[in-house]
């Protein structure tokens, strides 16, 4: 028998969402993966460098993922749960640890790293990237592109301005790149189709990405999380959209 909306509710706002493992939704929600294989072609370029710094790790878990990891590897995460988490996952691999408020500076020194990564930063700070690399290094990150399962966040908040949907443009990254002084090396981007099959998965994803609807809250939404609900029984799975783009870029020398 199909849940109720109380038992779907109940069971999703209890649930831990530390980390940045969605196992939770697996058989309750789906989103395509993009073509060019994240974690693979990170780890590639760990296995060949000899400092190396991942930038708001979550709970370490990408990075934890790596084959081979360089002799000098450092993480940095802000949220004091994922600390823990990301802690307890890397130490035994050799990787240290940072608390950061993700907030410049970086704290490390001048041309610290050969190779920064990150995996769906919150911020780019390009210049402070630019600075802790060496010479020659690289920044490789997969990011949140423009607009991204906005078919669920207008759906709680209505029509987002032109100036909401267009942030997070890949064109603007590479500008911002470049104007730090790196040579952007690889841009490419994709949409990618998300799929929502219970209103426990809708709000397990927005307690977790807690910037796609600011605040919020079950009890704040419980009234359109319902109306949502009775769609999904009635119509089947929301559908939306996810954009992601990599980028790649070079510090000269």
């Amino acid at each position: 028998m199909a849940r109720s909306f109380e038992e779907l509710v109940a069971e999703a706002e209890a649930v831990s969402v530390d980390g940045w493992d969605f196992s939770w939704l697996d058989g309750r929600a789906t989103e395509q993966r993009p073509s060019w294989g994240y974690a693979r072609a990170m780890g590639e370029r760990i296995a060949v460098a000899t400092a190396a710094l991942d930038i708001q790790t979550g709970g370490g878990e990408v990075l934890a993922g790596v084959p081979a990891l360089p002799p000098l590897t450092v993480a940095t995460e802000s949220w004091p749960p994922n600390v823990q988490r990301a802690t307890a996952l890397l130490h035994p691999r050799g990787a240290a640890v940072v608390a950061d408020e993700d907030e410049p500076p970086l704290p490390f020194g001048d041309a610290a790293f050969d190779l920064v990564v990150s995996r769906h930063p919150v911020t780019t700070w390009w210049a402070e990237i630019a600075r802790v690399l060496r010479p020659g290094g690289t920044y490789f990150s997969q990011q949140v592109g423009p607009h991204s399962v906005f078919e669920l966040v207008e759906f709680f908040l209505g029509p987002q301005p032109p100036e909401v949907r267009g942030k997070r443009d890949p064109e603007l990254a590479r500008a911002e790149a470049e104007s730090a002084g790196l040579s952007v090396t690889r841009l490419e981007s994709e949409s990618l189709r998300t799929e929502f099959f219970d209103i426990g998965a809708v709000i397990y994803f927005l307690r977790k990405v807690i910037w796609m609807v600011p605040g919020f809250t079950v009890d704040g939404y419980r009234a359109k999380l319902r109306e949502l609900h009775d769609r999904i029984t009635a119509e089947g799975p929301f559908v939306a959209h996810t954009t992601r783009f990599l980028i790649e870029a070079r510090k000269p020398g």
